[in-house]
């Protein structure tokens, strides 16, 4: 028998957020059938939001020099502060959003390169705590640190 193939493309509203999609397809004919009641189907399938997130950073210390093998002084260095900022630019709320930040700690000989003093939130819960038991901390090499994101 011939078959005919088709695509839907729905666009939804902003302003009136649906569960679920239903649409009813019927194909109808000039010619005298013999089973009618097969040629309507109805389609009901969930509709699931794409949310359109931006994660941002921005640091008042671009540069810092951290002495290499050792040399480390005992006081502290320059306080240096990061705002992080998560923006929502879809037109969809979003929950339960978590954003997990690892702080390069440790330097050469498991030396302390940086340690937060404190966590102002705006509009968010932080915790700040250390890596789950088990979890191999890997110092950073002393000439590595161009090659590492963390």
């Amino acid at each position: 028998p011939p078959q005919v193939s088709f695509t839907l493309e729905l666009e939804f509203s902003c302003s009136i957020l649906l569960d679920r999609a239903e649409v009813m397809l019927q194909a109808t004919s000039d010619s005298t059938e013999a089973t009618p009641e097969d040629n309507v189907v109805k389609l009901s399938v969930p509709i699931r939001y794409e949310p359109d997130l931006f994660l941002s950073s921005n640091t008042n210390l671009h540069r810092y020099e951290v002495h290499p093998f050792g040399t480390f002084t005992h006081s502290s260095g320059p306080e240096f502060t990061t705002t992080v900022k998560v923006q929502n630019f879809g037109c969809y709320a979003i929950q339960n959003v978590t954003l997990h930040m690892a702080l390069p700690a440790l330097g050469h000989r498991q030396a302390t390169i940086l340690s937060v003093t404190h966590v102002l939130a705006d509009n968010a819960t932080c915790v700040l705590q250390p890596p789950p038991e088990g979890t191999q901390v890997v110092p950073v090499p002393p000439d590595d640190l161009l090659h590492t994101d963390r």
